[in-house]
């Protein structure tokens, strides 16, 4: 059970897949906005809410404001928690039932399984920040908590968040949806959420994030959900004549759910007109780019990552963690510019590892550009190298990732855990 951006649906798309193919009888639940992309895979599925609720968030500049976005995600779900409660109630009652969930969706599963005790939920972490710890590395959006901050600080910190910040905008849905269904309301949406899973695995490899002593002790370590390269796979006949045209372009996306982006596109042609590069703008919202675009920037709608990206200069994006994998296994540098979310964690990880560099979108500048793009590209060829040896890695380690779900999915629950030890 997912939804979001397609990002968000990718990963949950790959689980739903490889867990059939080992035997396992899947059931995507998904945004009707995504019907048509889950209609191309064969996969069993059933849509929940409607187009309008999911244009409606992309919508909304604030989605994409590091303290408005979690309140315009959450208000863009409150119709259809009914929906999904009574869909997940009604499969449990046919059986037993394991939800594989969006974290964020975690406490509407857990809602039906307060009515369905049949039901248990495995919570899958796309990116490591939707993990809660007080421990380093310690980024809350924009913030980067220095390791000498005590960590009663930190738990402060944490607790004001909570009730200046988050709490205020998604708990009174949250258990208003509760108290319909005759169900005690709880004091905390992230604490909640975090700990009411009867097992977790990380969408991420260890590499990228360290399991924090804090996170659920039912945490399962997992890898990056992606496909295998498609070598044969075909490109667009416009973009292999640009590609095939000149250097390797400075690829740029925003994501895929990002319509108020207008302003980065305007600085990076400035910033690529300055460097005197080629570049490769890729948004589903043409409106928003730079009317026309001269001949040495192309636009393109969607493309394969697994096929362009090794063909790329240098990836500028967001910070989304299934672009940040791709762009790791190509091997080539990143610019990223995160605005709100996990993005700023995953920037800072990037950053950490030697792949890339981090500049706040809300100061991505045409000069920050230019100078951030041009220290990438300046860099030795043994960094770049050291990328690569990351991307192959990453091929390898799909069944390890099958393997950690498997693991979840025999978890016991924590009333089996202690029926065992009593």
């Amino acid at each position: 059970m997912t939804f979001g951006t397609g990002g968000d649906l990718q990963p949950f798309l790959i689980l739903a897949e490889v867990l059939q193919r080992r035997g396992r009888r899947t059931l995507l639940v998904v945004p009707k906005f995504h019907e048509a992309l889950v209609q191309g895979t064969g996969l069993a599925y059933l849509p929940f809410g409607t187009h309008e609720q999911s244009q409606s968030v992309l919508d909304d500049p604030n989605l994409w404001d590091e303290r408005k976005g979690f309140g315009v995600v959450w208000r863009g779900v409150l119709p259809s928690l009914d929906e999904l409660q009574d869909l997940l109630v009604s499969i449990a009652r046919a059986g037993p039932c394991i939800v594989i969930s969006h974290p964020f969706l975690v406490p509407v599963a857990a809602m039906a399984r307060e009515q369905s005790p049949a039901l248990r939920i495995v919570g899958a972490y796309l990116a490591p920040s939707s993990l809660r710890t007080v421990h380093d590395p310690l980024t809350i959006g924009s913030l980067n908590l220095p390791s000498w901050v005590p960590v009663a600080w930190r738990r402060a910190l944490w607790r004001l968040i909570d009730r200046r910040w988050i709490d205020p905008d998604l708990l009174p849905g949250l258990n208003a949806a509760r108290a319909r269904r005759g169900l005690k309301a709880v004091p905390s949406f992230l604490d909640h959420m975090q700990s009411t899973c009867d097992a977790s695995i990380g969408l991420f490899p260890s590499w990228f994030a360290h399991r924090q002593p804090d996170w659920p002790s039912t945490f399962h370590e997992g890898q990056f959900p992606l496909r295998p390269p498609t070598r044969s796979r075909r490109l667009p006949a416009e973009l292999e004549s640009f590609l095939a045209a000149g250097d390797a372009p400075i690829v740029l996306t925003p994501g895929t759910g990002h319509r108020h982006a207008a302003r980065l596109f305007r600085n990076a042609l400035s910033a690529l007109r300055a460097l005197g590069r080629r570049g490769l703008f890729i948004t589903p919202y043409p409106e928003q780019l730079p009317a026309p675009l001269p001949p040495e920037v192309l636009w393109q709608s969607h493309v394969p990552f697994d096929a362009l990206l090794p063909r790329a200069a240098m990836l500028i994006h967001h910070g989304g963690i299934g672009t940040t994998a791709e762009a790791l296994r190509a091997g080539i540098p990143q610019l990223t510019l995160p605005f709100a979310f996990d993005q700023f964690d995953n920037g800072q990880r990037i950053q950490r590892l030697g792949a890339g560099l981090v500049v706040p979108a809300s100061r991505a500048s045409s000069r920050r550009l230019r100078q951030a793009i041009g220290a990438l590209l300046a860099r030795p060829v043994a960094e770049r190298q050291h990328r690569h040896d990351v991307g192959r890695d990453m091929d390898r380690d799909l069944e390890g990732l099958l393997d950690s779900v498997e693991c979840a999915l025999a978890s016991r629950t924590p009333l089996e855990a202690r029926q065992t030890a009593a």
